[in-house]
């Protein structure tokens, strides 16, 4: 305490003595006594309510004796109010969204493409021009490319068999978001062969350092030309599928002992080929997404029949975790870039046969499982 200060209740009477300056200060925040901040604690700690933490949320009437409790109250109903038009507006998105899916809209587009188709029977000869793509997804500066293929049906005990009757690639384009490609193929066809034909359009992402991703595909059955009448279409891509080209004989043993899986390239069956190149297989074995090194056989003549016999040996990891893809690829020799004449696919997250297959192999222990597998292109 300050000496010489009177104090509230204290001291003479209003008038005596010395006249002291009134202090703008309390006497409680005087230099010497408690400064500010000390009292403003003390004074929340007297007045402060003991509320359980169980009851703060749970009863609001607890507040009520807050002297700013009406501005709390204010609060709580704008927040309320605020909460309530998100969560009107997050059902309306649902709504829209459930509506959307509802209605059956259609997909994202993958682009069309255009182009031009003339048959000339006089000549026997198939022209194709004008080809153009058309809103294709992704970056519009990328560089893009056509592969044409020209498939007749092969009657065969094989279902859905075809022949690549020739085939082509476009140039590659760069940096056009719409882009034309000024290519023309011209292709011999007779005209017995023209019904059982189809063009095969395939539009592709180029790229130089990986394999080209492909956007989508339009097919066109030759049936429908008319002789000597150019025709135009513009047809919207769909997705790719592939076409079987002939089957490929292949056994599987699986040696637990010594951590190995062996895969056999037995015979090939194959449609006419065209061309008189070799041939050769290769084999790519991968395992929870690691790539082992691949092998590759001795090159083979050509011809509807291939006979390989050849086995290959793969280091595997531990049994119980043999969850493996096996592709087997044919190839032409010598050929830039490198023609594929058919892959096949076997593991145990394949197709139906493939993944039988598969799983006759991990039964049969040290047996070697041979069985035929599509070709596909």
């Amino acid at each position: 305490m300050c000496q010489g200060a009177d104090l509230p209740g204290e001291g003479s009477a209003p008038g005596a003595g010395v006249p002291q300056k009134p202090s703008r200060v309390p006497w409680l925040y005087r230099k010497g006594t408690r400064s500010k901040h000390t009292f403003f604690s003390s004074y929340r700690r007297r007045n402060r309510r003991e509320v359980p933490h169980h009851q703060t949320v749970k009863d609001p009437s607890l507040f009520a004796s807050c002297p700013h409790f009406p501005q709390v109250e204010v609060l709580r109903t704008e927040l309320g109010e605020r909460c309530a038009c998100l969560l009107s507006s997050s059902s309306r998105t649902e709504d829209i969204s459930s509506t959307s899916s509802d209605s059956g809209l259609l997909p994202r587009s993958r682009g069309t493409l255009k182009f031009s188709l003339l048959y000339c029977r006089e000549r026997c000869e198939l022209l194709l021009t004008d080809l153009e793509a058309r809103g294709l997804p992704g970056r519009g500066c990328a560089e893009s490319a056509i592969r044409v293929r020209l498939l007749r049906q092969v009657p065969s005990h094989i279902p859905g068999l075809q022949c690549v009757v020739q085939e082509w690639r476009s140039q590659v384009v760069k940096n056009c978001s719409r882009p034309a490609f000024g290519d023309h193929f011209v292709c011999s066809l007779q005209d017995a062969e023209v019904e059982k034909s189809t063009l095969k359009l395939e539009v592709q992402r180029f790229d130089k350092y990986s394999r080209n991703s492909a956007l989508g595909e339009v097919r066109v059955t030759l049936s429908e030309l008319k002789a000597s009448q150019s025709l135009v279409f513009c047809e919207e891509l769909q997705k790719t599928t592939k076409d079987v080209v002939g089957e490929v004989l292949v056994s599987l043993k699986c040696l637990p002992i010594s951590q190995r899986i062996e895969v056999g390239l037995l015979k090939a069956k194959t449609t006419s080929p065209r061309s008189t190149a070799d041939v050769y297989a290769r084999i790519d074995v991968s395992c929870r997404h690691h790539r082992k090194k691949h092998q590759k056989s001795r090159p083979r003549a050509h011809t509807p029949l291939i006979i390989f016999n050849e086995t290959f040996l793969f280091h595997m990891p531990e049994p119980p975790a043999w969850d493996c893809t096996v592709l087997v690829s044919i190839y032409e020799v010598d050929s830039d870039p490198r023609h594929l004449v058919g892959q096949a696919t076997l593991g145990k997250r394949r197709a139906n046969a493939a993944a039988e297959h598969w799983d006759l192999m991990i039964k049969s222990i040290q047996q070697p499982v041979a069985q035929w597998h599509p070709l596909l292109i």
